[in-house]
């Protein structure tokens, strides 16, 4: 990993607040899987955050509106996660919504086969066009006009760009693990 685990102690005036937020957020909506040390540190992403506040606050300020209230169901969001975190290969960020696409009802073998790049041929119908919408974006270009009429049909304007937004922090979250080379915890 490219920059230390921040302790708690070793916080400046400027971090502990940012610290603080993420640390209530986190309790309250990524449980499940390892992102807190023994002595408090932040792990994965939001360790990374706190070492540049001036931009760790707006992306977790981001990160929490996406988890608030959505309207995309649970094992879509997931979907949708797992196809940015494998298109990027972004250990931390697979390992951890593993973890909460299994409690959320996604099959191992689905999860299998997404993590590997690949589009599972069980998928529902809703989880199905999470994926090609995800898949199309992290490939690059303009979203194909037939995937997005199918997310607007499926989830609504809404929930299509709820989904468009969702992807956009995930690309977000991947390239900062991987910019800072995040370890999956042991």
């Amino acid at each position: 990993m490219r920059l230390p685990v921040l302790s708690p102690a070793e916080l400046t005036a400027e971090q502990k607040p940012l610290y603080d937020d993420m640390r209530a957020g986190i309790a309250a909506s990524f449980q499940g899987f390892v992102n807190i040390r023994d002595d408090g540190a932040l792990l994965g992403p939001w360790n990374l955050w706190l070492h540049e506040p001036k931009f760790g606050k707006p992306v977790w300020d981001l990160v929490k509106t996406m988890v608030a209230s959505p309207s995309l169901p649970p094992a879509v969001r997931e979907v949708a996660i797992l196809v940015t975190g494998a298109h990027f290969r972004s250990g931390y960020e697979l390992y951890a919504h593993v973890i909460v696409a299994e409690h959320r009802g996604l099959s191992d073998d689905k999860l299998a086969t997404i993590v590997a790049g690949q589009r599972p041929a069980d998928l529902t119908r809703p989880e199905a066009v999470a994926y090609d919408f995800a898949a199309a974006l992290v490939n690059g270009g303009v979203l194909p006009e037939l995937t997005y009429r199918a997310a607007v049909e499926q989830f609504g304007a809404h929930g299509a760009g709820e989904l468009s937004y969702l992807i956009g922090v995930y690309c977000l979250v991947s390239i900062t693990l991987n910019t800072f080379d995040v370890p999956v915890p042991e």
